[in-house]
């Protein structure tokens, strides 16, 4: 259900052309499991700790296009198939639905050649940081949409800490938090009150 609110969402936005396909970005957050459960594991930046993962790919603006969840001990690289192929057809103004954008920026964690591969596959330019070559400070301006976009995730106190034992569950919240986010935007350019007065 969560899933298909964030999708509706995105539709409304994206048919408005309120959806930037020029380029997006994608990282992770670490979030402390309180409880264990599925898809938990030792976090390396919480004293190994039990936790989660929450994978999130934005457009250029910083709307959330996907959440995917995983245990807190799981590279990014490792999830940047999944999390890419879960975007979801966005509708558009004109033409077919789109799922992929032109450009994905990301950090060193996913610098590596099975990355760029599987970008290239789907047509996706790589704008990745290579390790030992690019200076971190080259990524700010692209890499802060997605930080922000995790921050505004992490604003919802029901993802501060997993709670929930249920993957899915907890990926249900992260999914509802997206769809918040997109409905505060078109909330923001006046798409609910153009749409429900027709």
């Amino acid at each position: 259900m969560f899933t298909r609110l964030h999708r509706t969402t995105l539709d409304l936005l994206g048919f408005a052309g309120a959806i930037d396909w020029s380029r997006a970005s994608v990282d992770s957050m670490h979030v402390r499991a309180v409880k264990g459960g599925d898809l938990t594991g030792p976090s390396p930046v919480d004293r190994g700790k039990p936790g989660s993962k929450i994978h999130a790919m934005s457009e250029r603006g910083g709307l959330p296009l996907t959440v995917v969840v995983s245990a807190a001990n799981r590279n990014d690289h490792l999830l940047l198939e999944a999390v890419v192929d879960a975007v979801a057809p966005v509708k558009g103004p004109v033409g077919r639905p789109r799922r992929r954008p032109r450009k994905l920026h990301a950090d060193k964690g996913y610098d590596y050649p099975v990355c760029r591969a599987k970008l290239r596959r789907r047509g996706v330019i790589a704008r990745i940081a290579r390790r030992g070559v690019e200076s971190a400070k080259r990524l700010g301006r692209h890499r802060y949409v997605i930080e922000r976009t995790l921050e505004w995730v992490s604003r919802f106190r029901r993802l501060a800490r997993r709670y929930e034992r249920k993957a899915a569950h907890f990926t249900a919240f992260a999914q509802l938090a997206c769809a918040v986010i997109c409905y505060r935007r078109a909330d923001k350019l006046g798409l609910l009150t153009h749409n429900t007065s027709k």
